[in-house]
């Protein structure tokens, strides 16, 4: 036995409603947890009021209490009066801030005052733990009256208002793993999930057994049956209501089921019960091992060529030297930009003739060494973007049509297909521009900078060989409308490069709780392009092509990519 589990098998037992306060905030689960007896250890700290504290000082606490969910936000209660804190929902939503801004109000006594609080949103926190981006700005009142000499809070709006630092101080970002519709890769779903409760794994596959929510939702899918529940764990995770499942759909949950666990840092090998009896009776302690065909980073381990735009055509790095793309592009001099297969089997580039609105974009495909085809024709056309295995990309002509571009397995053959996009049809965006659109390495997402914002969208299959772009929003807003490239990483997080000079270069989480500039001591803006591989980031900024590995320090600097010394090109990954 590991001790992993021989630590759960002394862990005490867990009523549903410690469970389900802790999963996430708010929090609606209440799995059945079956565990050893020990007394049950307290959910929180013994955290109250301080005696004599100062009115905005108290209410500082308060918002910092705010960040502990268990018991309805019981210690958060605990700085209200007794009228405040039953009238307060907690469960009537969480809005998270940058910061709080708080200001006295005139007319206060020595009994009574009352605060104008104030803070740019940044997005609210929802059932599951899921992050939803809502930039804005929030505005309430709150009141203090004295009741035995002691400040407490006597009015206040309902519902939850978090700054960041607690929702990091207290919330930890977690993955979930469900499959992409065609059922051929796990995908990440980032969750907040309470960080001061006893056991990580019955959080994290509780909110598996909920399936997907928030705005992934419409672009997964699970292998967990409807009914299906979580019984417990004594040993085993036991799960119930699996009885009808193919044991293919069963290897997918426990695919589901494993990379949760190992990618939250709950290490194997685990026993996976259904109604009963082991996935497989042959095998009954599973790993990683066993579902490895389902690995969410196996393409973060593989090693893509770089390729280049360079003087208008495409070529390849191969040391120390650039060779032309053999299909066409490698010598046409007149392409705005190209993208290249994950596999290298296809090569797509835009090629542009006049100028203004005299200009002519052709949008062509074909294989490395072979005959190009031209598959769409337009004003603008942006870079294409391949879906994984090349069976189609995409591009967005004229800044608002996206249309997906299609390659039967059969005979080659390229079709078009017009993308729905409800957003850009609703008023206040009729006038709205894609100027760049990326999808996610596994297609479900795609990155789109509009008018210079950064948003994402979720993309689903409303019918067969249908494709609508779902749940578009803006993230990032400390960005501003400075974003001129994007691109997306292998952890699934966003590299976008703006025109701004303090700040060329940003890494924005997949959810769009934060933004994080990255090194730029020797960029000079516009950073015009953004690639990433699984261990480099590349840009091209006003002087040349850089490189950087990924997850280096702050101080660091960038250097030039060796190949294209002495070029201003624009780097591609395959996609």
């Amino acid at each position: 036995m590991t001790a992993h589990k021989a630590a759960h098998a002394t862990l005490a037992v867990l009523t549903a409603l410690s469970v389900a306060s802790c999963t996430s905030l708010p929090g609606d689960g209440s799995p059945q947890v079956l565990r050893s007896y020990q007394p049950a250890l307290p959910s929180e700290d013994n955290a109250s009021p301080v005696d004599g504290r100062e009115p905005d000082l108290l209410l500082r606490d308060f918002f910092a209490a705010c960040g502990r969910p268990t018991g309805g936000h019981q210690v958060a209660r605990s700085y209200l009066t007794t009228r405040a804190a039953e009238s307060w929902n907690d469960a009537a939503g969480t809005t998270v801030v940058d910061r709080i801004d708080i200001n006295a109000q005139a007319g206060g006594t020595d009994d009574k005052i009352t605060y104008v609080i104030r803070g740019g949103v940044i997005g609210a926190l929802g059932t599951g733990g899921t992050f939803t981006p809502k930039p804005g700005e929030t505005e309430a009142i709150i009141e203090l009256v004295k009741v035995d000499g002691q400040w407490r809070i006597d009015s206040l709006p309902q519902g939850v208002l978090l700054e960041r630092t607690e929702l990091q101080n207290n919330f930890s970002p977690q993955n979930l793993f469900f499959f992409d519709s065609t059922g051929r890769f796990l995908v990440r779903d980032r969750r907040w999930v309470y960080t001061r409760q006893p056991q990580l794994d019955t959080a994290l596959i509780s909110l598996l057994m909920e399936g997907p929510k928030g705005l992934l939702a419409p672009g997964v899918e699970t292998a967990v049956p409807p009914g299906a529940t979580l019984v417990g764990y004594d040993g085993a995770y036991k799960f119930s209501g699996f009885g009808n499942l193919s044991p293919e759909a069963r290897h997918k949950f426990a695919a589901q089921v494993i990379w949760t666990l190992a990618k939250g840092g709950i290490t194997g090998p685990y026993r996976i019960e259904l109604d009963g009896a082991p996935i497989d009776p042959n095998v009954p302690d599973l790993d990683v091992e066993d579902v490895a065909e389902f690995n969410p980073s196996a393409a973060s381990t593989a090693v893509a060529p770089l390729y280049a735009l360079s003087n208008g055509s495409l070529v390849k790095a191969e040391g120390d030297s650039l060779v032309p793309e053999g299909n066409g592009l490698g010598s046409s001099g007149k392409l705005q930009s190209a993208a290249v297969s994950v596999s290298g089997e296809l090569s797509a580039g835009v090629l542009v003739d006049g100028a203004d609105e005299a200009q002519r974009s052709t949008l062509l495909v074909g294989p490395p060494s072979g005959g190009l085809t031209d598959v769409l024709q337009a004003r603008t056309l942006t870079s294409p973007s391949f879906e994984y295995d090349a069976i189609a990309l995409w591009t967005v002509s004229d800044g608002r049509a996206i249309v997906r571009i299609a390659r039967s397995t059969t005979t080659g053959e390229m079709t078009q297909q017009a993308v729905q996009v409800p957003f850009l049809d609703e008023d206040e965006h009729r006038d709205l521009n894609i100027d760049e659109l990326k999808l996610s390495p596994a297609g479900v997402r795609a990155a789109m900078i509009i008018d210079g914002n950064v948003y994402v969208g979720t993309v689903s299959r409303p019918g067969p060989g249908e494709r609508r772009m779902d749940n578009v929003v803006q993230v990032a807003p400390a960005i501003g409308a400075s974003a001129v490239s994007i691109d997306w990483m292998h952890d699934g997080s966003i590299i976008v490069g703006t025109s701004e000079a303090d700040t060329p270069v940003w890494r924005v989480e997949p959810d769009g709780s934060g933004a994080t500039p990255l090194p730029s001591g020797n960029i000079t803006a516009p950073v015009t392009a953004v690639a990433t591989s699984s261990t480099t980031l590349f840009i091209t900024d006003a002087r040349a092509a850089l490189q950087l590995p990924i997850n280096s320090n702050s101080s660091a600097f960038w250097r030039e990519v060796p190949s294209l010394v002495g070029t201003r090109a624009t780097p591609i990954v395959g996609s």
